[in-house]
């Protein structure tokens, strides 16, 4: 087939940072690559499609100018891809999104908006009553359902009567078509072949606009670009309640969808996996970060990588992180291996001190595991730990919070990170807070972890205020705790830790504490 010359889809990604991290924004957040929209780019042109990809989170670009730039562009479609690297974006970025789109059809951009994310795969009928001028959505991953799309000669409600996995708008009506298969394990190199990595602005030299977190550049500035991100698979096999990794799997039509109900792994190959890292390498990228969620789970595809990265990086010079479970993560010479290759950051879902709350949350099997035990090993390979917690769970106390606390101050990991427990649409614990009645954020800026708006779930004994206060204090206590900013010194050297303490001055204003904006 003959490649054509126009432009078929422009993926444009949304900034919300701003609104997302306040004044954190501005230095210290990351700027992450748009993994799903490489993806998707990457897949349609294999099919001979032609994609453009607009960043205006890396460019910084105003409404007005997206306008432009997609004027000048004339695609069949504007697809907005409201992802994130962290499971909270997809629904935070919402707000970004809907203002451009707004924008777009306030000034007559005259082309057909979709819109493909977590938070629209989740709450479909919802997203489309609440935003007009989206003209449909993709309810699940999107990779045949937007191949199909595009084949149509125009998109009219006659038209999207035949394509599987979208939703849209009959007048006034909200009509949610069957749902598409998503890309099978045995199809991933071939469907998902890889990322459009060409398609990103840059400025001096490729993925030079992105920084990755302080933590992951050992906290030094310098470090932190050009940077990628990467996907060795795709979803989670556990079924953790404050979770909505697994909505991406999504495969039936209810309005609101729960991702423990599509829990499963479908993963590319090794060979094919190592061909994208030597892209990056050649283009002179060495701060890389592998999104999935379970990196160390599977043998099969991580340990031949890991191999293979390790004759790349003879040098020591890759910084790579990853994510792995407390109770999956193998020990000694496995952890070597991980070393060898580059990892130097492993962040482990710890989520709280107190077993009991650990099972409220499905994640019993931590009882058999001795946390600090895993810790001393996983340190005594050389491998940092980005420790994650989370503040408010189900069943929990001031005193189990406290005893989370205590745990992170013994283990005293190079990164750490703790939230308060959130309702994500697509999480089991959203659709609880909608049973119980539980009050849920007013708007998109309130599922963000770190804005002003934020409203972290309560429980029995603790008000949201009080969660999101206790997370607060324990991000200052934290960072600044002598024998932590030691370690940072010893490790990475005193400029980190100086960097550490100036980040720990910019204080976070929340709505719910009564702090005034202005």
């Amino acid at each position: 087939m003959e490649k054509k010359s126009g432009i078929d889809c422009v993926f444009v990604i949304p900034s919300n940072s701003k609104k997302s991290y306040q004044k954190l924004s501005e230095t210290y957040s990351a700027i992450e690559p748009p993994t799903w929209a490489l993806l998707l780019a990457q897949s349609i042109r294999s099919v001979n499609f032609n994609p453009k990809i607009l960043d205006a989170a890396a460019e910084n670009l105003s409404e007005e100018e997206i306008f432009k730039k997609i004027k000048l562009m004339s695609p069949k479609l504007i697809c907005m891809v409201v992802y994130g690297q962290n499971v909270n974006a997809g629904t935070t970025n919402m707000s970004g999104a809907v203002n451009v789109i707004n924008y777009l059809k306030n000034n007559k951009i005259g082309k057909s908006i979709s819109l493909i994310g977590s938070h629209a795969q989740a709450l479909p009928k919802e997203t489309l009553e609440k935003e007009k001028n989206i003209d449909f959505i993709f309810t699940n991953e999107g990779v045949y359902a937007l191949r199909n799309v595009l084949k149509l000669e125009n998109f009219t409600t006659s038209t999207l009567k035949s394509i599987k996995g979208i939703a849209y708008r009959e007048n006034d009506k909200i009509l949610i078509n069957q749902p598409e298969k998503v890309v099978p394990t045995e199809r991933m190199d071939i469907d998902l072949p890889g990322y459009a990595w060409d398609l990103l602005p840059f400025k001096d030299k490729p993925l030079d606009l992105y920084r990755a977190p302080m933590w992951h550049a050992e906290y030094d500035f310098k470090k932190r670009s050009p940077y990628a991100s990467i996907q060795t698979s795709l979803g989670c096999v556990f079924k953790c309640n404050f979770c909505m990794i697994n909505i991406v799997n999504r495969n039936n039509t209810d309005e609101v969808g729960v991702a423990s109900d599509f829990s499963g792994m479908r993963f590319w190959s090794p060979e094919f996996i190592i061909k994208e890292f030597d892209k990056l390498i050649s283009m002179g990228v060495r701060t890389i970060r592998i999104v999935d969620e379970m990196f160390l789970l599977n043998p099969k595809y991580y340990l031949p990588l890991c191999k293979e990265l390790a004759k790349r990086n003879k040098d020591d010079s890759l910084r790579i992180w990853s994510y792995s479970r407390i109770d999956t993560v193998k020990r000694h010479e496995i952890l070597k291996l991980v070393r060898s290759a580059g990892i130097k950051w492993l962040a482990l879902g710890i989520e709280s001190g107190e077993k009991s709350v650990r099972l409220e949350v499905d994640k019993g099997k931590f009882e058999d595991v001795d946390v600090k035990k895993v810790i001393e090993e996983v340190h005594e390979a050389d491998i940092n730990v980005m420790a994650n917690y989370i503040y408010g769970l189900p069943g929990d106390t001031k005193e189990t919070i406290e005893k989370t606390f205590k745990l992170s101050l013994e283990l005293c990991t190079a990164g750490w990170n703790t939230y308060g427990a959130m309702a994500l649409p697509g999480s089991f614990l959203y659709k609880d807070a909608l049973k119980k009645g539980i009050k849920l954020p007013e708007n998109y800026e309130g599922y963000s972890f770190h804005s002003y708006e934020t409203l972290p779930l309560p429980t029995e004994k603790l008000s949201a205020k009080e969660v999101i206060t206790l997370r607060d204090e324990a991000f200052n206590k934290y960072h600044n705790h002598k024998p932590f900013l030691q370690l940072i010194e010893k490790k990475f050297g005193k400029k980190a830790a100086e960097n550490i303490i100036e980040m720990t001055k910019i204080k976070l204003k929340r709505k719910i504490k009564g702090d005034q904006l202005h």
